[in-house]
């Protein structure tokens, strides 16, 4: 078996014989998740199913963010579950639940693999207390009048992650920042650990404090829970590009200022989904959420494959040309399943078995290549074009068959586009039963006008007949 390469190196896990410590930084629950977003998760679910493609056991930490992460990131600003929460006239807490409900909903359609572990911030504030206790006590914070601060000059290695050096850093954001800062911070590049609440207001969400009455930073969160459930040192940590230079930054600072300890051994970064090659933007009407992209027609699968189809340290152009191409594709793969289900020739092939050793050693050494998702993918199709080889010849028996499906689930445990789907049996009533065989019998005296009369009334109620060596094969469109 190959060694899992990530971009930092190869993967050596804290524990041999334990389980992985994974955590990804999940949603702010204020509105729906788009496709950039989605992006990440599924290319987080690749990375898991690889790890456990590799025998590895996991322990799956995903957060969610339903207070604390303000419109700016500058700790300046509304938070933004608040300021959803008044323009869609709801109660704060009546938002997170909705949206959370809709990620979870969004992750189930997309066959994400669902965290084993979900905690929820407002759930945590007792730990994210203690753990800016402990920073106090160790002398790494400073209050303001809107809260409680980390001081970042203190933090040799801050930066240490982006490639800057705290100078540097602090010039780069400062350079980039869009509104005036809390004049008082001492570095720009210091960061809220506890905000106040303002004076005179009251907020759906706050809690008292040993400061007083507030709600945690953003950053905060993720150290707290993510240690309260993985320990001190996490063996992978994920999350998208854009963390790097400030939450994921932050989080090693007071996680490693709090323990004395490494806070992660690999990180692994998402790169940007662009769409129609720029930057996903309402005002340009290309920002899409899953629905939005179910309801152009296409299903979940067409979405799944495009997402996973680029490495996840680059780029990747979204597309509703490449969506209509990869509709012939998921096509591909399920008249693939449903031929291999029904071939059953008298004569064996040649070599099946050192092709599927082969085909899978070569799937798995791609992955873990820093997860080269399209090469393993063109390992799956070479494979799908020797078999279709044989079927063509009519050189494969129907065990040999049943080997091949068992391969292409195997594939699947990674790829995650539930090919078993396409093997189970369509139900279907005599009316369409009666009309499979009309259509065959104008086939068979070649009146294939007739044919494709029969096929688009079966289109409309619900039917995709498509021929193969064995005779047609029906399936039910979503």
């Amino acid at each position: 078996m190959s060694e899992l390469k990530l971009k930092s190196g190869i993967f050596q896990p804290i524990e041999k014989e334990g389980e992985i410590k994974l955590y990804c930084c999940g949603p702010t629950v204020y509105d729906y998740a788009h496709i950039g977003n989605l992006r990440t998760y599924v290319c987080e679910d690749i990375l898991r199913r690889t790890l456990e493609l590799n025998g590895y056991k996991i322990k799956h930490v995903m957060n969610i963010t339903d207070v604390g992460h303000l419109t700016s990131q500058a700790d300046e600003g509304n938070d933004k579950i608040e300021k959803a929460a008044i323009e869609q006239k709801k109660s704060t807490w009546e938002i997170a639940e909705f949206y959370t409900e809709s990620f979870l909903k969004d992750i189930e359609t997309l066959n994400i693999l669902k965290p084993h572990i979900m905690p929820k911030a407002t759930e945590h504030i007792k730990e994210m207390i203690e753990m800016v206790k402990k920073l106090e006590e160790k002398g790494y914070t400073y209050k303001t009048d809107d809260g409680i601060y980390f001081d970042t000059s203190k933090f040799k290695k801050y930066g240490e992650l982006t490639g800057r050096s705290f100078e540097q850093l602090n010039k780069y954001l400062k350079a980039g920042m869009r509104v005036c800062y809390n004049q008082q911070k001492k570095n720009i590049t210091d960061f809220a650990l506890w905000k106040f609440s303002p004076e005179n207001e009251k907020r759906e969400m706050e809690w008292d404090s040993p400061w007083g009455i507030g709600f945690p930073g953003w950053h905060i969160e993720c150290s707290a829970m993510s240690m309260k459930y993985l320990g001190e040192t996490l063996d992978i940590h994920c999350g998208g590009i854009d963390h790097i230079s400030i939450h994921h930054t932050n989080e090693i600072t007071q996680s490693e200022c709090a323990t004395g300890k490494k806070f992660v051994n690999y990180w692994v970064h998402c790169n940007f989904l662009l769409v129609e090659s720029k930057k996903m933007s309402k005002s340009l009407k290309n920002f899409y959420t899953l629905q939005d992209v179910l309801d152009k027609g296409y299903g979940w699968r067409e979405i799944r494959y495009l997402l996973l189809s680029g490495q996840y340290s680059q780029e990747l152009n979204f597309t509703l040309r490449n969506l209509e191409g990869i509709k012939t594709t998921i096509k591909k793969f399920g008249e693939f399943m449903t031929t291999l289900k029904d071939v059953d020739f008298e004569k064996n092939c040649i070599d099946l078995e050192e092709i599927i050793n082969n085909s899978k050693e070569n799937f798995l050494k791609n992955l873990n290549n820093d997860l080269n998702t399209p090469e393993a993918l063109a390992v799956v199709f070479d494979f799908m074009n020797k078999i279709n080889k044989f079927i063509s010849d009519r050189t494969l028996v129907k065990e040999e068959s049943e080997k091949c499906i068992e391969t292409m689930l195997w594939f699947d445990k990674v790829i995650g586009l539930k090919l078993e789907e396409f093997l189970e049996e369509t139900e279907v009533s005599e009316e369409i039963k009666k009309l499979v065989e009309e259509r065959e019998s104008f086939r068979r005296g070649k009146n294939f006008e007739g044919a494709d009369k029969i096929r688009n009334k079966l289109k409309e109620l619900g039917f995709q007949i498509n021929d193969s060596e064995s005779g047609p094969k029906l399936k039910k469109i979503d």
